[in-house]
């Protein structure tokens, strides 16, 4: 690896003040007026099918997908690659089963959509809980990314002061975006974003490419001898291991990612803001054609960076490989310093910053979303608060949320919080998917096993996590010189996704044996907005 010269650094920071200074600026022109809900909630529904389909892409690739898949396939190959097309899997199956549904149910939050056929504080609560566990544990892993990775890009000392200040500055900038921009705000960031993630993309694939005369097999050649593991880079097992038990574990973390990614509540509350059932239905393929070409353009980086900077050098500079697409950016710049060299690192470093940026934005709109129309609004004030003071404390929940962020981020900041990323997606695949496909598309679905799928999927998953092999027992684990782990797996998803579907099933037909009126007023308020839900018929 080389060092970033001075001029790079120069460039760097011009470019990071330019992008703040231009989005802080998109932010504030698009930002909703002080009491007007449907604004800053849905940006009024005014985006194209286009703008929308961006924005959807870029809130669904975190800054996650673009370091720690990359990071992946360049140390692990074919688990990369998987992992890569199920990110992408997981949007298709959201955009062919729930998009339209979702659309026509929803208002503004998750919590519209379950309270549709159950209306009760109970529901709003649940919502709003289960929200805060999928959004919090992912803002906190992206800004304890932000503090290791500014402080590399920037080449500054990597001690606890750098970090914290980086992680500081980020989370200040998020309070801002989501707290001034709104939904229509965090939209122009996104489509900001994945522009620039796009065309840094396509400029670093091409040049890996060419690299190697445009043959991918001598680039996959150059990355089995980079990668220092021959023929296994294309089997299964370098991430998770190959006994039986390690490939269950890899299948459960596949079917994770796939049926948990786009249904965290961040993703799904994009489709709140579009402006029909048609105009979803084509936000949705511009967002699954985008995040389809972005994860073939990331297994050519991940290849290109065990072919040309080695996974030796990847582990030294970071043992899960995030820094590895700026260590290519390097590479491809030549070991000697020059114009072009300083412009790739430069315009790689700015993707990454820009990914870090948009992404806790979402996040934490989503969350503040959620604390102030499901819970004060509707949970404390029973629907009776008036669109200012909900605006108000809109606001004053995305700086709440930002702050308990930025504060865990920095505790944890020497951690390794990746299994936090996991842990997000295990509870949207246990919780939120079971609870959106019961209350979409079963009209035997009741308030208690609604309850009881937030609730129960959500712990099955955090409490196998915690006493999983990522959190203890193992060398890569967040606690590797303590052992109290007795769940045998990385990931929850084979034993949580289950959980949280029986536990919805099971809660459902105890309440149609207890409480066969409020069943049927539950199967009443589902026959009656099935057209409009499923076909948007009136």
């Amino acid at each position: 690896m080389t060092d970033v010269d001075s001029g790079s650094q120069a460039i760097v920071l011009v470019l990071f003040t330019a992008l703040v200074t231009v989005t802080l600026m998109m932010c504030v022109m698009a930002g909703p007026d002080r009491d007007d809900l449907t604004n800053f909630y849905t940006g009024y529904r005014s985006l194209t099918p286009l703008k929308n389909g961006l924005a959807i892409a870029g809130d669904y690739i975190s800054a996650a997908t673009v370091l720690s898949t990359t990071g992946i396939i360049a140390l692990a190959g074919y688990d990369g690659y998987v992992l890569a097309v199920s990110t992408a899997l997981s949007l298709v199956l959201l955009m062919f089963l729930m998009a339209e549904p979702l659309r026509n149910a929803g208002e503004f939050t998750m919590g519209d959509v379950l309270a549709r056929n159950m209306p009760g504080r109970a529901v709003r609560i649940a919502a709003c809980v289960v929200t805060l566990a999928a959004t919090l544990p992912f803002l906190v892993v992206q800004l304890s990314g932000a503090g290791s990775l500014l402080t590399f890009i920037l080449d500054m000392p990597h001690g606890a002061g750098a970090r914290t200040a980086c992680i500081v500055i980020v989370g200040c900038l998020m309070i801002i975006y989501a707290a001034l921009g709104g939904m229509r705000g965090t939209a122009l960031l996104q489509m900001i974003k994945i522009v620039i993630l796009l065309g840094t993309s396509v400029v670093v694939a091409a040049l890996v490419l060419n690299r190697f005369d445009w043959s991918p097999g001598e680039l996959v050649r150059a990355a089995q001898q980079g990668s220092g593991t021959g023929p296994a880079f294309l089997q299964q097992g370098l991430q998770l291991g190959t006994s039986v038990g390690d490939r269950l574990d890899f299948i459960g973390l596949q079917i994770t990612v796939v049926l948990g990614v786009a249904c965290l509540p961040h993703i799904t509350m994009r489709l709140y803001s579009a402006q029909d059932v048609p105009a979803v239905r084509r936000s949705m393929s511009w967002a699954v054609g985008t995040v389809t070409t972005f994860c073939l353009l990331v297994i050519v980086v991940g290849t290109g960076a065990a072919a040309l900077v080695g996974s030796r050098s990847i582990l030294a500079a970071d043992p899960h490989g995030r820094t590895s697409v700026l260590m290519l950016s390097q590479a491809l710049g030549g070991a000697h310093a020059s114009a072009g060299a300083t412009i790739l690192y430069s315009a790689v470093a700015g993707m990454v910053f820009i990914t870090l940026l948009s992404s806790v934005a979402g996040m934490t709109l989503a969350a503040a979303s959620s604390l102030a129309h499901d819970l004060f609004a509707h949970a404390a004030r029973r629907g009776r608060a008036e669109p200012r003071t909900e605006m108000t404390v809109a606001a004053w929940t995305c700086v709440a949320v930002g702050t308990v962020a930025i504060t865990l981020a920095t505790l944890v900041q020497n951690w390794d919080v990746g299994v936090l990323t996991t842990l997000a997606i295990c509870i949207g695949a246990s919780a939120v998917a079971p609870a959106l496909t019961y209350s979409l598309f079963w009209r035997g679905f009741t308030r208690t096993g609604l309850l009881a799928t937030l609730y129960g999927g959500a712990s099955c998953a955090l409490v196998l996590m915690v006493f999983s092999e990522a959190v203890s027992g193992t060398p890569s684990a967040v606690f590797p010189n303590a052992d109290f782990h007795w769940f045998p797996m990385q990931s929850t998803g084979l034993v949580s996704i289950p959980f949280g579907y029986l536990a919805g099933w099971l809660g459902s037909r105890l309440d149609h044996r207890r409480h066969a009126a409020d069943s049927r007023a539950s199967r009443r308020l589902y026959d009656e907005s099935e057209a409009r839900l499923l076909a948007a018929a009136e």
